[in-house]
């Protein structure tokens, strides 16, 4: 391999549009939670700090199922030959040293909380994916906590709360549906998901009525004032997009976890469109 397809595999493991995805809920979360100018650093510092430690953890990740991926997934880096596995384990460990290194900056709560995201990234999969659920509910902690890691860096992590809850219900069904996807590699190398314990349309059922919660919640910044119609009018048609890709993972699981990630996406941006009017003082 030469070294352009080598940093092109590293770059693969870190699932570049899900990293810099991340990063973007970490400032998503800090902008609900009313970040001023003052705050711009810390900011700046915890979106650092999401993007390494996501990439990390997923280039980890790619190292511990390597065997599963060459079944499920032969055309990530580490099967295909981009990178070997011992350049991907090194490649993880910089990249979390420097989420590290951005997150020491900043309040101890928001360390805190990078401490405990930290330490589950390295121990998903050996400790927590093949376990029934469990996985899925860490998975689903991450990602509704990024929210929570940016409120934290502006002092304030209860301000996005509600939109921390909805993502993290909308991942774990979204991680389900993928289970599902990749029950045959999983049950090559043993483990015990839940589609493999309880079967797939059950599953599939735990996922729906998890995300139907979510849905329930996606209403609370409306209900209670702090969002207007700027919010509603994008928060339902982000709502319809899971309903329909939960409806759609029974039959096609693969494309169903996919529109459910668009549907957070847009969910996220009802947020920012909610507060940015409440900002201005525009209401409904």
């Amino acid at each position: 391999m030469s070294l352009g397809e080598r940093v092109q595999g590293m770059v693969e493991l870190t699932r570049f549009g899900n990293t810099v995805a991340a990063g973007v809920l970490t400032f998503t979360g800090a902008f609900i939670a009313g970040f001023s100018a003052g705050d711009a650093l810390a900011v700046v510092a915890a979106v650092v700090a999401t993007v390494c430690a996501t990439g990390a953890g997923n280039a980890i990740n790619d190292y511990f199922d390597r065997d599963i991926d060459a079944i499920n997934r032969p055309d990530r880096p580490i099967p295909r030959g981009a990178v070997t596995a011992r350049e991907a384990l090194w490649f993880s460990i910089a990249l979390f040293l420097g989420a590290v290194v951005a997150a020491v900056t900043l309040p101890v709560l928001a360390i805190a909380i990078a401490v405990v995201n930290l330490l589950a990234l390295v121990a998903y999969t050996q400790l927590f994916k093949g376990l029934p659920g469990v996985g899925n509910v860490v998975v689903g902690y991450l990602t509704g906590s990024t929210f929570l890691f940016g409120g934290a860096a502006v002092g304030d992590p209860l301000g996005s709360l509600v939109l921390a809850v909805l993502a993290g219900l909308a991942t774990l069904t979204r991680e389900i549906i993928k289970d599902v996807e990749d029950i045959a590699g999983d049950e090559e190398e043993g483990l015990r998901t839940l589609p493999i314990v309880v079967g797939e349309r059950p599953a599939l059922w735990v996922g729906a009525v998890v995300l139907a919660v979510a849905i329930v919640a996606s209403a609370i910044p409306y209900v209670n004032g702090d969002f207007g119609l700027a919010y509603l009018g994008l928060v339902l048609p982000a709502d319809a997009i899971m309903v329909g890709a939960s409806v759609q993972s029974f039959s096609d699981p693969s494309a169903g976890q996919r529109r459910i990630k668009y549907g957070m996406y847009l969910a996220a941006v009802a947020f920012i469109a909610g507060r940015g009017a409440s900002i201005v003082g525009i209401t409904g």
